[in-house]
């Protein structure tokens, strides 16, 4: 006998699918946007475009707003759904920073495992992010690009289409301009500014480790700022020339300085109850328009009561 299904997490059943009509409309002078709308759409009534704004049907570029008076400046784009309101995100722990056609960018929380494992497939960033399109479009795909550890938390980038997916895959040293870590470490590096550089290997307990013969492990470059002090922690920006598995945990480890809350490399304290390490800045080459995508999240605010 076949199983029943599982049941769907509170909040999480998927619309049902019905076709959206969505008109897009190219702004060409500064206006407000109900005065816009109301030029853009002169066979509707008036009575329906402000139902339109009212119920979340109105899009300025990537952004839902429900706003009469926002103000259009030439080169904005304003789409309007006369079937139903725009599907929009909202999770307590995964935050969406940027949205187009082939790529989605995201501020992970700590503690989210970027895709799933043998034994968890569901409440994972890549799920919920699935789930997330699929709401608005059921032919919507998603797909990783590269992973944050599960208690890191800060920027990663999704693709939406496997283009998007190869190209940022096949050409990641070139594309990825710059990654930017932020990490709290006890005690301080000297020196306050430099290299750590070791081959990276792993055993069979999926530890990471370090090792100067390069035939037993791959090349990893970090290069390390001391930002501030505070008591007898220090806060470091990390900046990665290579993107191997745990390489800022394993350096800072080798260092002498774990990162705060790091049990697994080293850390035997854990003053705000996380792996303090946050992914602050993710810029690469737009796989897709070739245009420089620079984004930077805050620093989380336990980081900052610490430090």
């Amino acid at each position: 006998m076949a199983k029943n299904p599982l049941p769907f997490k509170p909040g999480a059943r998927m619309a049902p699918a019905r076709p959206d009509i969505i008109l897009t409309f190219n702004v060409k002078s500064q206006t407000k946007l109900l005065d816009f709308l109301f030029s853009a759409m002169p066979d509707r009534k008036r009575t329906t475009v402000k139902d339109y704004l009212k119920h979340r049907q109105v899009m300025v570029g990537q952004n839902v707003t429900t706003q009469f008076d926002t103000e259009l400046f030439p080169g904005n784009t304003v789409s309007v759904n006369t079937s139903r309101e725009f599907q929009t995100f909202s999770h307590p722990r995964i935050k969406i920073v940027y949205e187009d056609d082939d790529i989605l960018v995201v501020n992970k929380g700590y503690g989210l495992l970027s895709v799933g494992t043998d034994s968890i497939k569901e409440g994972t960033a890549y799920s919920i992010l699935r789930e997330y399109l699929k709401r608005k479009d059921q032919r919507n795909k998603i797909f990783i690009v590269h992973r944050l550890d599960q208690h890191t938390s800060g920027l990663m980038m999704f693709a939406k289409n496997t283009q998007a997916k190869e190209t940022m895959q096949h050409n990641w040293n070139n594309m990825v301009l710059e990654r930017c870590y932020n990490a709290i470490i006890r005690g301080r590096m000297e020196p306050a500014e430099g290299e750590i550089r070791s081959y990276l290997t792993e055993n069979s307990a999926h530890e990471v480790y370090s090792t100067q013969n390069p035939e037993e492990g791959q090349l990893a470059v970090t290069r390390y700022r001391t930002v501030g002090h505070r008591g007898p922690y220090t806060l470091l920006e990390l900046n990665l020339a290579t993107g191997r598995k745990n390489q800022i945990r394993v350096h800072l480890k080798d260092s002498g300085h774990p990162i705060v809350g790091d049990r697994r490399y080293g850390s035997d304290e854990s003053p705000i109850h996380r792996l303090a390490l946050h992914a602050r800045t993710l810029r690469f080459v737009h796989p897709v328009t070739r245009r420089d995508m620079n984004f930077s999240c805050p620093l989380p605010a336990s980081f900052s009561k610490l430090v």
